[in-house]
């Protein structure tokens, strides 16, 4: 599938990567989680692609397997609630819907968009590498990039 990026703008997003925190998201069939995830790298520019690094038996593993698709939303370091409800280190389901009281969109993929995001990033799986480790490895085909304004 190809797919029309604005190149300026995706650029200017995926500077950010290597150093930034991102909630990682993703939806199936009415269930939605997500996680923070600090290893997130661009391993391709033609088609642009993320690789991420996720910790194992997280509740987000199955539905981004099932849904073939995840975001990576750009959070500020000091937004204490966005680390709290998505600490990778709670257990699945211990703080309910993390999402309760935060408002998202959807794009392309059906991926939780955060709107106090600074950035997103939409992603179709395309590749998917469970490691002898205590992380598995997603690659995602970018579909949709932007500046998130608030409110919309």
């Amino acid at each position: 599938m190809s797919v029309e990026l604005n190149s300026e703008r995706v650029a200017s997003i995926l500077e950010r990567v290597p150093w930034a925190t991102w909630v990682m998201t993703s939806s199936y069939d009415g269930s939605r989680a997500g996680m923070v995830v600090r290893w997130v790298q661009r391993c391709a520019t033609e088609p642009v692609l993320i690789s991420v690094a996720v910790k194992k038996c997280h509740s987000l593993e199955p539905l981004i397997r099932d849904s073939r698709g995840f975001a990576l939303n750009l959070i500020d370091e000091s937004d204490r609630l966005l680390l709290k409800k998505f600490d990778s280190y709670h257990a699945p389901d211990e703080l309910g819907d993390p999402f309760d009281a935060l408002e998202v969109s959807r794009w392309a993929t059906g991926s939780p968009i955060l709107k106090r995001a600074r950035a997103a990033i939409d992603c179709e799986v395309v590749r998917h590498l469970d490691l002898e480790a205590d992380c598995e490895l997603f690659i995602g085909q970018v579909h949709e990039a932007k500046i998130v304004t608030p409110g919309g």
